[in-house]
């Protein structure tokens, strides 16, 4: 994330310079499909075909690929244990406006060459904070404008935008969660920028990820207020989105931990109890990241179908981590079992429009050279494209789809479909075991699922 120092004019870094005009990635042109290319060869697509229709769609269209300015852009390598490792040649690493549009214009050549139509941003990834709220917003208005721009150039779409109520000091304990009022009042001021801003951007969505809403200690902690508090702060946000006639999808991202002992959005279904209680749930909708996922303890698809089965999944931060270390890592999608099991749920809802599947990912600390930045992204899209290939086929044969109707089938008529339907009686349960007996174990067959999964990807 950026410093939040006022915004300088000129750049710090008196050793830097860059040639204006230039190609910031020269010697890497479009993307291209590429099927028959030799193993070696990574700067193609292999599996992804944007144009290649599956059920009535495009790839393109179902999977709607974003690349994250934050970790594509604004991310440096740097670690608790280490200082920044991925020096980009367009950045100075100052917080002066130049720096910040050399970023945005790289990343609109990286997003074109890459071939996606989306991007997703924080308002503090591409504007400085100046002195004071008011600098600050003029800083955010002149950086839309050159985004606009670019949008309209490149033909490149904002699939959602969100703002940092995190990384700032004042935002230690919280935003809407904040014992402090004021601190209350600073979040909601930036989320109304936010708004405005996703408005005239053509945002399809806004989301919200509580990075600090939660606690480190019960003992200085009043969690029904806070949590009163943060229902009171989505409902304003609905007001003034229907206000300004914002009509993207607000959604909500899922995560157990970290950077707080424990976050008030801890999983799927937390998140959909929450809305549920403060009456939000027909505004909002989820944003799944299947590495906070893991993090809660689930397996990697668990947020994504919970989400999907209550009409509530709006979008998905396309990601994984490594379940040996224990933390957010970040880490590019390369697993085809994985994307087949997400790409399934897209194609059994329909689709993910308008949200879509956004790269929250990072190259590794260790992938310094710029064509690390594409191959990681091409890995993540042809991985996904795997799956949507594989899930495609397993809707179509329809074997695993009728062997778990098979398991719920005596629900479907007689005692079962009473009990579904809410008609039955404590007393009618009793008495179909006193005539019937108790029954038989019957075989999960968890291996046979897993065995015939295998056998798409």
């Amino acid at each position: 994330m950026s410093s939040f120092a006022p915004a300088s004019k000129s750049s710090e870094a008196s050793s830097f310079a860059y040639e204006s005009g230039k190609e910031f990635f020269p010697g890497i042109g479009e993307i291209q499909y590429k099927p028959d290319s030799p193993a070696s060869d990574v700067l193609c697509f292999k599996y992804y075909n944007p144009q290649e229709v599956v059920r009535g769609r495009t790839m393109e269209e179902w999977l709607r690929f974003s690349v994250c300015f934050w970790h594509t852009f604004r991310g440096t390598g740097a670690d608790p244990f280490g200082y920044p490792t991925l020096c980009r040649p367009w950045d100075d690493q100052s917080d002066s406006m130049e720096n910040a549009k050399r970023r945005l214009r790289a990343g609109f050549e990286f997003f074109k060459k890459l071939g996606v139509k989306y991007w997703c941003f924080h308002d503090r990834d591409i504007a400085p904070m100046g002195a004071d709220l008011k600098t600050t917003n003029q800083n955010l208005d002149e950086m839309v404008d050159l985004a606009l721009q670019l949008q309209k150039e490149t033909g490149v779409k904002l699939l959602w935008a969100t703002c940092n109520l995190f990384a700032h000091p004042v935002y230690a304990c919280g935003a809407s969660t904040n014992p402090d009022a004021a601190v209350f009042a600073m979040a909601a001021a930036q989320v109304k920028k936010g708004l405005e801003i996703a408005k005239k951007l053509g945002a399809e969505g806004f989301v919200f990820w509580g990075g600090r809403e939660g606690y480190q200690s019960l003992l200085n902690t009043d969690v029904k207020r806070e949590l009163n508090h943060m229902g009171g702060f989505f409902k304003m946000v609905v007001q003034y989105k229907n206000k300004i006639g914002f009509n993207g999808q607000l959604l909500i991202e899922p995560k157990p931990k970290e950077p707080m002992k424990h976050q008030y959005d801890y999983d799927a279904q937390t998140v959909i109890a929450f809305l549920k209680t403060y009456n939000l749930d027909k505004d909002f909708k989820l944003n799944i990241e299947p590495n906070h996922t893991s993090l809660a303890g689930h397996g990697y698809e668990h947020d994504i179908v919970v989400a999907s089965g209550y009409g509530m999944l709006g979008s998905i931060d396309a990601n994984t981590g490594s379940p040996d270390l224990g933390w957010d890592t970040d880490q590019f999608p390369m697993d085809v079992k994985n994307s087949t099991l997400v790409v399934k749920v897209i194609l059994e809802q329909g689709g993910l429009a308008p949200g879509g599947l956004n790269f929250d990912c990072k190259v590794r600390r260790e992938s310094t050279a710029l064509e690390d930045m594409f191959i990681s992204h091409i890995g993540a899209m042809d991985t996904f494209a795997r799956g949507l290939r594989a899930a495609d086929k397993i809707l179509d044969e329809g074997v695993m789809a009728d062997a778990v109707k098979e398991r719920y089938s005596s629900y479907d008529s007689g005692l079962g479909a009473k009990i579904e339907k809410g008609e039955a009686s404590l007393e009618e349960m009793e008495e179909f075991i006193m005539s019937n007996g108790f029954p038989q174990p019957v075989s999960g067959q968890q291996e046979k699922y897993e065995s015939t999964l295998n056998r798409y990807v």
